[in-house]
């Protein structure tokens, strides 16, 4: 006898992350927290197309090498040098905590669906680090 409930395609709810960002919310969102650079030449692309390029490498998993844009707008090289930048100055960071307060203004933000259960913390064996003794495998050179 079977005792679970049956359940229906309809009954399911998905909730995905955007692989996609419109010219209009790139705009109005992200562009104030991810800054031009100050010297040298302009890019080509529009900073939206760069991130649309970037959110589908991380949406795929695919290599940089494998990025085909549209008329090789784009080169593997320079789409990762954009992610690069932008990782490095914080403006991902920024971005994200910027997203989070625009969520909790809006009443938006949902933290039912939070959970930390600490699978990846790093724990400790044995006795503290300041109770071990210091002990030194070099050496010792006579003057």
């Amino acid at each position: 006898m079977d005792t679970q409930p049956a359940t229906t395609a309809s009954s399911f709810v998905s909730h995905h992350i955007p692989t996609t960002v419109s010219r209009q919310d790139f705009n109005r969102y992200m562009e104030p927290h991810v800054p031009r650079p100050k010297k040298g030449p302009k890019p080509q692309l529009s900073l939206d197309k760069i991130f649309h390029d970037i959110l589908y490498v991380f949406h795929t998993g695919m290599q940089w090498e494998q990025l085909k844009t549209h008329r090789q707008e784009l080169h593997d090289t320079n789409g990762y040098q954009w992610h690069n930048r932008w990782s490095k100055d914080g403006s991902y960071q920024t971005l994200f905590h910027a997203s989070i307060i625009q969520l909790h203004h809006t009443d938006q933000l949902d933290p039912s669906g939070l959970h930390g259960d600490g699978s990846n913390t790093v724990g400790k064996k044995g006795a503290s680090a300041s109770a071990m003794p210091v002990i030194s495998t070099r050496k010792v050179t006579k003057n």
